[in-house]
Parts: structure tokens; sequence; C-alpha cells
């Protein structure tokens, strides 16, 4: 389980599908309200109180995304108590319960990978490139490389292993296409594995 924070008040978890057998859950009971996912939900939220200090009083928004062969990233966002302009809740305002979750799912087959440095991506390109030449669009996200793959471009039996060796050069996100084409760059619209091949060498 890795826990980061994306702001005040939003945190992202990445669930290993490892980190949900280990505690009995299958990929399916995220949709459904289970003790043991309530469980999982109240852990997390422990650990990024530890680790963070994130404090998961009150409304939360939860977004659940399942990625391929990779397990589960999960958004957690603090609601904002717009009734309250000063900000503070007394005790009588207060929620019955720790936390009230809004949960969405929301399940992925394409397979996206964010790189803090290009040079990492040119080597993760020139690994891959005997797996897949043409496919691939590259776009500048936030400061970040995030590499889209359409699972229609590659064959499927080999995208366990390619997500295997795109794990060990980047990390995978949950950011959709549609937020890449509205807010990100595109850098490479089309067989961006093969054009990075072409351009750049591999350093070692």
């Amino acid at each position: 389980m890795k826990i980061e924070r994306l702001g005040q008040d939003k945190i992202r978890v990445f669930l290993t599908f490892d980190d949900l057998s280990e505690r009995g859950i299958q990929k399916e009971d995220m949709w459904q309200e289970l003790p043991k996912v309530h469980e999982l939900f109240s852990e997390m939220m422990d650990q990024a109180y530890t680790e963070l200090g994130f404090d998961a009083t009150g409304s939360l928004a939860v977004e659940v995304f399942a990625l391929p062969a990779q397990g589960m990233v999960v958004i957690v966002t603090r609601g904002k108590y717009d009734h309250n302009p000063f900000g503070t809740l007394n005790d009588e305002e207060m929620p019955d319960e720790v936390y009230e979750m809004e949960v969405t799912l929301e399940q992925s087959d394409s397979i996206v990978y964010a790189f803090s440095d290009f040079e990492a991506l040119i080597e993760a390109a020139h690994v891959v490139r005997d797996r897949i030449t043409d496919a691939g669009k590259l776009y500048n996200y936030k400061g970040k490389w995030i590499l889209y793959l359409e699972p229609s471009e590659l064959d499927e039996a080999d995208d366990s292993v390619l997500i295997a060796i795109l794990a060990e050069f980047g990390e995978a996100t949950s950011v959709t296409e549609a937020v890449l084409e509205e807010y990100g760059k595109v850098i490479i619209p089309e067989n961006a594995m093969s054009v990075i091949c072409d351009h750049f060498k591999r350093h070692n």
C-alpha cells in the first residue's frame, strides 16, 4: 500500500492485488458494501494519518480506479463544510460517524504510466521496444511525462510483462485520457515508444 498527498484535502492510495488478496478481498468486492472493504478503508485512513497527517473525519469523496494487472488507485478527497464560513466545527456540527464516504468506481483497461524523469522514459521505451512498436501516446501533465497505451494497441498476452517493465521505470497513474487531453499537452500523438527510440539513445 502506497499513500501520497495530492493536495491539502486530497490523497492517493495505490493498492496492489497482493494488498487486496492478503486481506481476502477480490477486485469485484470493491464495488460492494462489505465489512472487509470498510476495514481496508479504515486501515488506509489510519496509515494516511500516520504517514501524512491526513485527518479523515467528516465527509469524504472516494474514487476507486481499477487498473489492468496492476491493482487499484483510490483517490480520497476531504469535503468542505460550506455552511460554516469560519472553517471550524463545534461538537454539534460534527457528523455522527467518524467519516462519511461517497464512493464512485471506474474501471479502465488502458495502461497509463507517469515518468518524472525523461531519461527513465527513454530507457523504458528501449526495453519494451520489441514488445510494442506501433503504440502509445505521450503527454506532459503536471511536470511529468505520461505514457498512455490503449488495450487495442497491445497484445493482451504481453500486458503483465509490459506492465512489470514500465513499473520499473515509472509509476501507474489513474489520470484519464479526457483529463490529459484537456489539461495536458500532447508531445507525441502516436507510436510514442517507437518515436522515442528513434530519436533518443540509451545512456547505458
